[in-house]
């Protein structure tokens, strides 16, 4: 799909505020896959369509949660955690997405899994990145991605398990699954 209308079906989804988010995300992936050696179109195609689903009804996420047989721990979790494997779902359904590798990205762009191939990595990155956020840590995690996708990664997931610890919330499994991977498997 073209960039263009790519993200004039998105844009139909999302405030413009998460819009321009969006624009954001879409620009630094294209930078990170640039700079990694992951597929540039690939990167663009995820990043543009990772919030597809993020202002549907909760119900309306819930139900496709149940009928489409996807993690049911997912709906004990926080509801923001939804919209990234309904995204994906949806995305495949009402945008004619078939690739895989795309839809995986926009699929674990919330909680990350074990074994996240490169395009995983930079949605994921690209997201708590973009030039719009701003909250306490992401300069540093800017300033990782620059030298090592790991190391951003592996920060910024512990700046997201800590921020929820912090607010006594529960961790999903899969982004502590996620943390040990990186550690256990890096390549410092």
């Amino acid at each position: 799909m073209e960039r263009n209308l790519a993200l004039l079906k998105v844009k139909e989804q999302l405030t413009e505020h998460r819009y321009n988010h969006t624009i954001g995300v879409m620009e630094t992936a294209i930078i990170l896959a640039k700079k990694y050696g992951a597929n540039e179109k690939k990167a663009e195609l995820a990043a543009i369509f990772h919030d597809y689903a993020k202002f549907r009804p909760k119900e309306e996420m819930k139900q496709i949660i149940m009928d489409q047989k996807m993690d049911a721990r997912l709906l004990q979790f926080n509801s923001e955690l939804w919209h990234a494997p309904v995204g994906a779902f949806l995305v495949h359904k009402e945008a004619g997405i078939e690739d895989e590798e795309i839809l995986d990205a926009i699929r674990f762009h919330t909680s990350g899994r074990v074994g996240m191939t490169l395009l995983e990595k930079v949605i994921y990155l690209a997201d708590y990145i973009e030039p719009g956020r701003h909250f306490p840590g992401v300069e540093e995690v800017r300033e990782l991605a620059e030298k090592s996708l790991n190391d951003a990664l592996k920060k910024s997931i512990s700046n997201t398990i800590f921020f929820l610890m912090k607010k006594g919330q529960p961790v999903f499994p899969a982004t502590f699954h996620t943390y040990n991977d990186l550690i256990m498997n890096s390549e410092d």
